[in-house]
């Protein structure tokens, strides 16, 4: 077994054993506390620039499986406690490690993630380093002050242009569809068209940078704005263009979209400590005082002491009280910061879907 080191941005160098891509990288060290759906957070394009460590110590359990995978990996790396080599599960197609290795995806195993996620809790998420040779572990922290650090000079950046897609592609439902709906895409997870598709709307993926013009005269229905990595406010063409949209035709936002739509509409974000990632994160809907359990992967959020008055506050983390939804007032807009198409979390908002049809059907 190969030795590997992760080494933090605070000087604290962990040592366990390589697994995937034998390479080193640079990204920000963020955990994820799902009990399941390693295989959907490994696919998940909102975790652009970001090495993942799984707080759950047992990892590959289950294998790899293509049809579960929700889009582009574009995590930087992968920390796991332990790796499961010999997976069981009729569904099976390769281990944890083939999947890493055929992605070029590096990652480190045998490390304690209990006593790191205390750290990252306690300080904040943080870049860090996978690397395989002790001494250069320690001298990315002896060498901070060098403006080549690679380190220290990590920064995410271009998230959304780098995964967004670049032509339109329809995804049909399988009868006759009943709407047609635009999918901004700012890094789209799968299960978002194959829940739209089920209710029976004929989705198109468009690129991030498509003009609200173009969308407003293309015959759609209505536009869902994606998930997707990154600071919000890098996206100023984006946000610019959900401006225009906004009143002219429905919109649902999901995550990144969600805090676009503020964007547009006037909010103010601000990065998280350590963010919401994870798929037990209770969020309360303010109307009904229900609690449901929501499936979560983000590092910023949208203030709510800067909402305009052309929106109210739908729901709220129940945890820290930030803000997790927002409705605009005869806008014909509603938007989530929280997952509602959950694949390898609970479905308890999907109905979310159904208020974005019956949103559409009132036009109709």
């Amino acid at each position: 077994m190969d030795r590997a080191y992760l080494a933090l941005a605070d000087g604290n160098i962990y040592e366990g054993f390589a697994m995937g891509a034998r390479r080193e990288t640079v990204g920000e060290l963020v955990f994820t506390t799902g009990m399941c759906g390693y295989i959907e957070t490994l696919t998940d394009p909102s975790y652009y620039g970001q090495i993942v460590m799984q707080t759950f110590p047992l990892i590959g359990n289950y294998g790899v499986i293509s049809e579960d995978f929700e889009g582009k990996n574009a995590l930087f790396g992968y920390v796991v406690r332990e790796k499961c080599d010999d997976p069981s599960n009729f569904r099976c197609e390769k281990t944890l490690d083939d999947f890493l290795k055929e992605r070029d995806i590096p990652g480190v195993y045998g490390v304690d993630t209990r006593e790191i996620t205390r750290n990252l809790r306690e300080y904040g998420v943080m870049n860090a380093c996978i690397c395989y040779d002790r001494r250069k572990a320690e001298s990315l922290y002896a060498d901070k002050d060098s403006k080549d650090n690679p380190l220290f000079g990590f920064k995410i950046k271009d998230a959304v242009r780098s995964l967004c897609c670049t032509d339109k592609k329809d995804f049909s439902p399988a009868g006759e569809f009943r709407y047609r709906v635009a999918l901004l895409d700012y890094g789209a997870k799968r299960n978002i068209i194959r829940e739209l598709n089920k209710r029976g709307v004929l989705v198109t993926e468009t690129p991030a940078d498509t003009a609200a013009e173009e969308i407003l005269s293309g015959g759609y229905d209505g536009v869902m704005l994606s998930n997707g990595p990154g600071d919000p406010e890098e996206n100023v063409y984006a946000i610019e263009q959900i401006r225009k949209l906004l009143g002219n035709i429905p919109l649902f936002g999901i995550c990144l979209g969600h805090q676009l739509t503020a964007l547009a509409a006037g909010a103010k974000t601000y990065k998280l400590k350590y963010g919401h990632r994870g798929v037990n994160q209770p969020v309360k809907d303010l109307k009904s005082g229900r609690t449901f359990i929501t499936t979560q992967n983000h590092g910023y959020a949208v203030d709510s002491s800067t909402v305009p008055e052309c929106a109210k506050l739908s729901f709220v983390n129940a945890n820290d009280g930030t803000c997790e939804g927002l409705t605009y007032n005869n806008l014909d807009c509603f938007t989530v910061q929280f997952h509602p198409e959950a694949c390898g979390g609970p479905g308890d908002t999907m109905f979310l879907f159904d208020e974005f049809i019956k949103l559409m059907g009132r036009g109709v």
